[in-house]
């Protein structure tokens, strides 16, 4: 809008310029055409007078007063003068003004000095003469008028002197005209100058205050976008902190849950364990009962060779038979191996380079160790020994079952033997 206003006043100043220029421009050029002078004392070119160059003097009444000459008194013998010999010249008032004034001389030349009226002296005779003066109105002759010609040259001269005069009391005045035009245009231009610096001032001034409000709309803006941002990071911490929150107290219900289920789980393999150690109790204390009625049986067949006698013998080579009972007792004859502290007997042992040894055990039915005889080695004479002692130390095992003693005085059990953090019968 500023530049608008700038081009529009340019324009307005341009035009309003322009008609001032032309009439100065032509002022100008008629002052110099007027100034022009012909007709003066160069060799006939026009030449120019400027109007400050011209300066008369303006004389209000002029004045001839004649005088009568001067006339020597002649001698007797002589003869008299012609009066036109002896009489000055008749001074008349047009001809003194025109010698006295040339309008083709600039007005900073002196006029010219009149000179004085001639007189002619004749030389006095020798021999004395008396002549009888004539009266002083014969002596002067009558004033000559002046020519036509003369005088309508002098009023042409003048009437073009006024004419003269008045083109440049009117190239002045027009002068005059153009420069307080030209003053008042350009104190018009000064005006519009100023008022369009105040307005441009104004429009600065309007410029900066909207810059300012928009500065402030700005810093507004940014201060509630820093504040929405703010806000939206609270709300985002705190939905991740309650988040965390909430993870957290799964995770510990979680584990509450596995800590609960792995005590439940404990508590039932405890209760199971219980129930499985008071049965193997109960058929510890009937196996006990059983051997006490053997015992001098068994004392007897103990003296005699495994070859020798004539007990009757199960064997269990693996993990399948169709004796469930046979099943069951040697289950129950590894758990005891396994679950007693019978593997620091054999940790130092069991370190050295060995294989897993393939061991036979025959057991009573009073729950005796019979014999324990290795089909194969572990290739280490102490592990072997180890074994030995494993077995004979947690004897007595559990007298046989009824129903399975009926049938078997002996039970050969064969397991392959593992030892990792434990014993494992194989």
């Amino acid at each position: 809008m500023a530049q608008a206003l700038s081009l529009s006043g340019r324009r307005t100043g341009a035009r309003r310029r322009r008609p001032a220029l032309a009439l100065l421009l032509s002022l100008l050029v008629h002052a110099l055409l007027l100034s022009l002078t012909f007709g003066g004392q160069g060799p006939g070119l026009p030449g120019l007078i400027l109007p400050w160059q011209t300066r008369r003097i303006e004389v209000l009444e002029l004045r001839v007063q004649l005088a009568p000459a001067r006339v020597e008194q002649p001698v007797a013998d002589q003869p008299t003068p012609s009066a036109a010999a002896v009489v000055a010249p008749v001074v008349t008032p047009t001809t003194q003004a025109l010698t006295a004034v040339r309008t083709d001389q600039p007005s900073d030349t002196p006029p010219p000095a009149i000179p004085e009226p001639a007189v002619i002296a004749l030389a006095r005779p020798d021999e004395a003469k008396w002549v009888v003066p004539l009266a002083p109105a014969l002596i002067a002759p009558a004033p000559s008028a002046p020519s036509p010609a003369a005088v309508d040259a002098a009023n042409a001269r003048a009437l073009e002197q006024a004419q003269l005069d008045r083109a440049r009391l009117e190239a002045q005045q027009l002068a005059q005209l153009a420069l307080q035009q030209a003053q008042q245009q350009a104190q018009q231009q000064a005006q519009q100058q100023a008022e369009k610096s105040a307005a441009e001032r104004l429009e600065a001034t309007r410029q900066q205050a909207v810059r300012a409000e928009a500065a402030r709309l700005e810093a507004t803006r940014l201060a509630a976008d820093q504040e929405a941002t703010r806000q939206a990071a609270a709300r985002q911490e705190a939905a991740r902190q309650e988040a965390a929150r909430q993870e957290m107290a799964r995770q510990e219900a979680t584990r509450a849950e596995a800590a609960r289920a792995d005590a439940a789980r404990l508590d039932a393999a405890r209760a199971e364990e219980e129930k499985r150690e008071a049965r193997l109790r109960a058929i510890g204390r009937q196996l006990n009962e059983e051997a006490d009625r053997r015992e001098a049986a068994a004392a007897a067949a103990a003296r005699l060779p495994p070859s020798a006698s004539n007990a009757r013998r199960g064997r269990l080579f693996g993990r399948s038979d169709a004796n469930a009972e046979l099943l069951l007792y040697a289950e129950a004859w590894s758990r005891k191996i396994q679950l007693n502290m019978t593997f620091d007997m054999i940790r130092e042992a069991a370190k050295q380079p060995h294989s897993d040894p393939l061991v036979t055990v025959a057991i009573r039915s009073d729950g005796s160790v019979e014999s324990v005889s290795f089909v194969s080695s572990s290739g280490v004479a102490a592990i072997d020994e180890a074994i030995k002692r494993i077995v004979q130390s947690q004897a007595n095992y559990p007298a046989f079952p009824p129903a399975l003693a009926r049938e078997f005085d002996v039970i050969e059990i064969r397991r392959t033997w593992r030892f990792d953090m434990a014993i494992r019968l194989h």
